[in-house]
């Protein structure tokens, strides 16, 4: 025998007429007419292929077939009121999940902050976030995989299909030095002044390292150590090995012995820095965006424009 296809608002009316003893209370109750709830209860016996109450002079009560219908449409009542309770709580921020990446700097200063304040407001919504490069973050919004994700595009390529990108701020790059090097005490450092030095930069293809924003004219790096990781970055300009660029998001968190020295504003490379989300973003996602938002209207002064 088929497995009946059932409606949920079936089994209310069933449990409610189980509860009431009657059609007429179990429509007072319900809002319906007595003449409504027949039709439904008949709509539920056609489907079960049982009757399910015995008709008396007043009333009805439930039959051997509604006895065993009865625990698992409370069983149904029970996990639809779950469901309800638990869409209720995304579309208030009282539960749900928020998938975030961002790419490592980001991580300094905007994305904790933005965080922070979104966790104090919204304490019942489970944050993930995991960091890594851009292009990763934007493949992993588009696959629906993550629901905001911090990202600094490359500029000539275009956003992956199903991905919205939101401007957030410009971010200006610093030059990273050590401690006893001639530049070190200057207000600011014109690239051209650096041309002898030796860059530290994460990849072989500077078109793929934080010197992408740099003006196009000017004399091109000369680049020797790779190093994609922060520590060993700034580790390498601590020891004299070279110098490097710091985006200003990160400039909070790099080491003492490592002087950081403002670009001559005709030099200085920006970035962009935007939120990644799908067409259609999450209530908790829209929450955070505007989160992000704030706080990158605060850092701005530190960083740029």
């Amino acid at each position: 025998m088929p497995t009946p296809h059932v409606s949920p608002g079936l089994y209310e009316v069933f449990l409610a007429v189980a509860r009431a003893g009657s059609f007429t209370a179990a429509a007072r109750v319900l809002g319906y007419t007595q003449s409504a709830v027949s039709r439904q209860i008949q709509a539920l016996e056609d489907e079960t292929g049982a009757a399910l109450f015995e008709r008396l002079p007043r009333g009805v009560r439930l039959s051997e077939a509604g006895r065993v219908l009865l625990p698992h449409a409370e069983a149904v009542r029970d996990r639809l009121a779950r469901a309800r309770a638990e869409l209720a709580a995304l579309r208030t921020l009282d539960g749900g999940l928020l998938r975030l990446g961002a790419f490592s700097s980001a991580g300094a200063a905007l994305v904790p902050r933005a965080q922070a304040v979104f966790r104090a407001r919204h304490p019942g919504v489970v944050v993930t976030r995991v960091e890594g490069p851009s292009v990763k973050h934007l493949g992993l919004v588009a696959a629906g995989e993550e629901d905001l994700a911090v990202v600094s595009p490359a500029a000539d390529r275009p956003a992956p299909e199903g991905v919205t990108l939101h401007h957030l701020l410009d971010e200006p790059m610093l030059v990273a030095l050590d401690r006893g090097h001639p530049y070190a005490g200057r207000r600011d450092v014109r690239l051209a002044e650096l041309a002898d030095e030796e860059w530290i930069v994460g990849n072989e293809r500077l078109e793929d390292t934080l010197f992408r924003a740099a003006p196009a004219a000017g004399p091109r790096p000369r680049t020797g150590l790779m190093a994609q990781d922060w520590i060993a970055k700034l580790g390498a300009v601590a020891a004299g090995l070279g110098v490097t660029l710091v985006p200003a998001l990160a400039a909070s968190s790099v080491r003492p012995d490592v002087a950081l020295v403002t670009i001559h504003p005709d030099d200085v490379p920006y970035r962009g820095i935007f939120a990644a989300t799908p067409p259609a973003p999450t209530v908790a996602a829209t929450a955070f965006l505007g989160l992000l938002r704030e706080t990158a209207q605060e850092l701005t002064p530190a960083t740029g424009r």
